[in-house]
């Protein structure tokens, strides 16, 4: 059975303030549990119907655990539908790795508000290999569990960090090529890209804040194939610019 105070406690980590506090977050689902339990995240408490608790007993070992029926469950979910397990998890600490740009490519995010976006960036950036995905202060709480559970398990994988993106380009992006997604840039089929680097992608209707342009290289557009609509999804954009680095630097690999 589950205590008001933990019900209590559970339901004020769906609003950011609280899970700024109290540094944890709120993570549903066996999936999402087996792929957490496996990373370096450091898992809280568990609330689950008996039955879960039964299957996974031998996986549980010390974690601290209760059981709760499919109406408390309801309680505390920030799903529709709950879904056998609630975990909480607390939120890591990480610090800006430079060996990423010196290796690989870095997301970073400017004013992406809608929790689906993000977490589908975070799903993106976890497919292809990109390890570190840094968000200005102005995107969706990273920790929000809408943008937990759009990531399908890549929160548990990917180095996610919120940084002044000004500070971060003024300090690291010296030498580094940095690439912004415009509609008015340059086509991205037709430059040659690079293994390393950063890739800003910009705020859902507004795109990439002028202030930032200072530090952008080139600018990248995705041509379409003559339809009208204005844009494109920012979670969409980002997996074809990204598959699109990493397709010309398989190639390159492979000569």
């Amino acid at each position: 059975m589950i205590s008001r105070s933990q019900v209590k406690y559970i339901n004020s980590l769906k609003i950011g303030k609280f899970r700024n506090i109290s540094r944890t977050f709120i993570a549903e689902g066996p999936k999402l549990f087996d792929e957490i339990l496996n990373s370096d995240l450091e898992i809280k408490s568990i609330f689950a119907l008996g039955s879960w608790l039964q299957d996974n007993e031998k996986v549980l070992g010390q974690l601290e655990s209760y059981e709760v029926n499919e109406q408390e469950l309801k309680k505390i979910s920030t799903l529709s539908t709950p879904n056998q397990v609630l975990f909480i998890v607390k939120i890591p600490e990480f610090d800006f790795d430079q060996d990423d740009l010196n290796n690989n490519l870095v997301l970073a995010l400017h004013d992406i508000r809608d929790p689906g976006n993000l977490g589908t960036i975070i799903r993106t950036a976890d497919w292809f290999g990109i390890n570190q995905v840094i968000c200005s202060k102005e995107c969706v709480d990273i920790y929000h569990p809408k943008v937990i559970q759009a990531t399908m398990g890549s929160i548990a994988r990917i180095k996610i960090q919120r940084i002044n993106l000004t500070d971060l380009l003024g300090q690291y992006a010296q030498g580094v090529s940095v690439y912004g997604a415009s509609a008015e840039g340059k086509n991205i089929y037709q430059e040659r890209l690079p293994a390393n680097g950063i890739i800003i992608i910009g705020n859902e209707s507004h795109g990439i804040a002028a202030h930032l342009n200072k530090y952008i290289n080139k600018h990248l557009s995705i041509p379409s194939g003559g339809s009208v609509t204005e844009s494109l999804n920012a979670g969409i954009a980002t997996a074809i610019i990204v598959s699109e680095f990493r397709r010309q630097n398989a190639r390159v690999k492979q000569k």
